[in-house]
């Protein structure tokens, strides 16, 4: 009898909690430095959020091994709301090759709720200016004609987006270009504009810009359609390379067993925050598209893709 009596008083402090919620400040975690889409999106979405909802939210950049750092410290938090995981395609991604190599501190599965797609962002595969080929057909063609070529190719860390590209293109089709991996999106541009790396890839969030300044070349797209603001840049499965087609995202989640009104709650927020007319300017101006969807709708789609990138990382034996 006293241990129903817990239980019960416990469901309902939880429950009283819920209510109450926030009555002390957010962190949001972003996996990856400052300055990239991911960073920039959830310091938008903090900030509406703050304003709506009369807490600080505080974001907590934890840069590293493609995102799967900062995901871990989530999985681990307390599972009241007070710790969220702004996180982007690279989840799933950078999850399925940790666990392939037997690295894994969490399970993607079952240790996160969904919250919110956020906003949906194209990925794209980018090339320093000197690269001569213009598209990422002619790149694979050049490189398997000039075996000399020493081309390199930069990610957001293991098992991201660009290292499985890159490890696709080089397995499936002969090609020869080095991983070299680094902590975000912001420092891969940088060393892409400035030409030590020959090729790279992320969030168009991260790229249009310079795209749009020459300072980089956009080889193609991994969305599912072709990109509004890049019109005549093709897909990746135009180009022959169906495999390699993946739509991006950026989504915030929490621990599992976060109660269903507090997320309740955070998707309503999120919703609110990218759609308000002048955050969903500013996300649109950068090439991302504001969603704010159901926490069902998230899941599916992590579902999807995981299933998706499981057996190419597998075929690609990718180590994290």
């Amino acid at each position: 009898m006293k241990a129903f009596l817990a239980a019960v008083l416990a469901v309902l402090a939880t429950a009283a909690s819920a209510q109450q919620f926030p009555s002390k400040p957010i962190r949001i975690i972003v996996p990856f430095p400052a300055g990239g889409t991911t960073d920039i999106v959830a310091r938008l979405v903090g900030q509406r959020m703050q304003e709506s909802m009369g807490q600080p939210v505080l974001i907590e950049n934890q840069g590293g091994a493609g995102g799967t750092i900062g995901a871990a410290n989530t999985a681990k938090a307390a599972p009241d709301g007070y710790t969220l995981l702004m996180h982007n395609v690279t989840f799933p991604m950078a999850s399925v090759a940790a666990a392939f190599a037997n690295r894994a501190t969490y399970n993607i599965d079952s240790d996160f709720a969904g919250v919110s797609i956020a906003v949906y962002v194209p990925l794209v595969v980018t090339a320093h200016p000197s690269v001569p080929a213009n598209d990422l057909k002619q790149l694979v063609e050049m490189l398997s004609k000039d075996k000399s070529l020493k081309y390199t190719y930069g990610s957001t860390g293991p098992g991201s987006f660009m290292h499985v590209i890159g490890e696709a293109l080089r397995i499936r089709t002969g090609v020869e270009m080095t991983h070299i991996p680094y902590k975000g999106a912001a420092p891969l541009k940088q060393e892409l504009i400035a030409g030590r790396i020959n090729v790279g890839g992320d969030q168009l969030s991260s790229s249009l810009a310079d795209i749009r300044a020459g300072k980089i070349k956009a080889l193609a797209t991994n969305a599912s359609k072709r990109i509004a603001d890049l019109p005549d840049l093709p897909t990746t499965r135009e180009l022959g390379f169906a495999y390699l087609e993946a739509d991006g995202w950026n989504g915030l989640f929490a621990p599992a067993k976060t109660p269903r009104e507090v997320i309740e709650r955070l998707q309503r927020e999120t919703a609110a925050a990218v759609n308000h007319p002048e955050t969903a300017k500013r996300l649109r101006d950068i090439g991302a598209e504001p969603v704010g969807s159901s926490p069902a709708e998230q899941d599916a789609i992590l579902k999807r893709q995981v299933e998706q990138f499981r057996p190419i990382i597998k075929e690609m034996r990718i180590e994290s």
